[in-house]
């Protein structure tokens, strides 16, 4: 029994003790493995982080060697940095607001040695806009601008060229609302002068010097150009200087263009309906003194409509503080329309004078014909008109005898014949208009006129 435990344990004791010391080994050898792991991945994240960041051809410009947020030649001569536009459209013009919308394509020049590389064919390279961050770019932006973007339709429009012997140009796409003063004294016969104007933000003229790069022809347009109410007759570049009392003196470019109005337009709208608005005014004075219905309410509608040309047109201009050429013809015009309210007032106003001299009058030839009648009056019961004198009583006396004479029954004289009226029908209907016929209203029919017709001949020769 003995015998057998010793053999077994003779025969176990090796195996453990290979197993421990295999064990022991294994335990050695992962520590140092395991630190190897630990040492060697922050190489590896080096090495990521500049697969990531740096292409080839940023390797080749070599950006991480230079400070790019210092402009090109720093502590030197200011850099040159050259300017062309081409002007693509000009989306809107609003009066009220008193500016312009434009999108352009905006191009800058300028030479950075910091970016000069190799070329065995002097190529250069182009980028997007993702290199654009990256290196040093001109602070150039719009002066008196109300907003502005750059078109990333499909992709940011920015395009960034760089040489192999350092120069570089850089263009955008982009639309930008700028403020535009505008005069409307003459509106519509004006002409507006609009500009654009591009300036450095941060560099003086010490540190950069902003010029156009051709000076032959430096900014384009599109011939397509055309604007719904502007007629543009002239694109012009200038440069000069603007001064801040903090930081000095700074270059200025000017994209100056003179946008000239159409007029047809508004004399559609406007100049036309106003004439035959004043036009049908006149049409009072030809209608009887005694219809008030119908001239008061002619020259009430007429006014009303006046109005509402007013209110159209003010309401699509700015509130300005001065007169417009506009104004001026409408005012004169509603006043024409006035004046002939006013006119028919006093018209009305003196016949209502003559009416009541009439009436007397009448009242004192009634009581005078009645004294005539008992001397006038035969056996028979009849008067005869041929022994009646009436001649000297005027045109009242005459109408009121011949009224009379229409409500009498006829009767013959002796020898049977019959009175007879001094006037016939048709006489008596001429006789009715020119009486009715106010002598205002006549003079009226040719003052208005041509009072009008020489403001038109004033108005027309001073603006247009």
């Amino acid at each position: 029994m003995l015998f057998f435990w010793g053999l077994l344990i003779f025969t176990l004791f090796p195996v453990a003790m290979e197993r421990g010391s295999t064990s022991h080994i294994k335990k050695h050898h992962q520590q140092p493995r395991s630190q190897d792991i630990k040492q060697k991945r922050p190489e590896s994240k080096r090495s990521d982080l500049t697969k990531t960041h740096l292409t080839k051809s940023e390797q080749l410009l070599r950006i991480e060697d230079h400070d790019f947020a210092m402009r090109p030649g720093f502590g030197g001569p200011a850099v040159s940095v050259g300017i062309d536009v081409q002007v693509e459209s000009i989306d809107s013009i609003s009066e009220v607001d008193m500016d312009f919308t434009m999108t352009l394509y905006l191009r800058h020049y300028w030479k950075d040695s910091r970016l000069a590389f190799p070329s065995s064919n002097n190529r250069s390279m182009t980028f997007d806009g993702r290199l654009v961050k990256k290196i040093w770019v001109p602070d150039v932006f719009f002066v008196h601008s109300k907003s502005s973007f750059i078109h990333d339709t499909t992709m940011e429009n920015i395009m960034l060229r760089v040489y192999p012997d350092g120069n570089i140009l850089y263009s955008l796409r982009t639309t930008v609302t700028a403020m535009c003063s505008m005069d409307f004294s003459s509106f519509p016969l004006d002409t507006q002068n609009c500009s654009l104007e591009l300036e450095s933000y941060a560099y003086n003229e010490k540190d950069l010097m902003l010029h156009w790069r051709n000076e032959k022809e430096p900014l384009k347009t599109d011939e397509q150009i055309l604007l719904a109410q502007f007629f543009i007759q002239e694109f012009r570049e200038s440069s000069g200087l603007a001064f801040y009392s903090s930081t000095g003196w700074y270059n200025r470019l000017f994209i100056n263009f003179i946008l000239r109005r159409h007029i047809f337009f508004f004399l559609l709208q406007t100049y036309f309906p106003t004439m035959l608005m004043v036009m049908l005014s006149w049409v009072s004075f030809w209608i009887d003194r005694r219809a008030v219905p119908a001239r008061v309410s002619l020259g009430i509608t007429i006014v009303l409509t006046m109005s509402t040309i007013i209110t159209g047109v003010n309401a699509s201009m700015p509130r300005v503080s001065y007169v417009k050429a506009v104004d001026i013809y409408l005012w004169v015009s509603f006043l024409f329309v006035f004046l002939s309210i006013i006119e028919y007032a006093a018209v009305n106003y003196l016949t209502t004078i003559e009416e009541r001299k009439k009436m007397k009058q009448r009242e004192k030839f009634s009581d005078s014909f009645r004294l005539n009648q008992t001397q006038t009056m035969a056996f028979d019961g009849c008067y005869h008109d041929s022994q009646l004198d009436v001649s000297d009583y005027g045109e009242a006396r005459l109408s009121v005898a011949n009224t009379e004479a229409r409500e009498r029954v006829s009767c013959s004289n002796p020898d049977g014949q019959q009175l007879r009226r001094k006037k016939s029908i048709k006489g008596n209907v001429t006789a009715v208009m020119i009486k009715n016929n106010h002598v205002i209203d006549t003079y009226s029919r040719v003052l208005f006129p041509t009072a009008f017709i020489l403001f038109n001949f004033i108005y027309w020769c001073l603006f247009s």
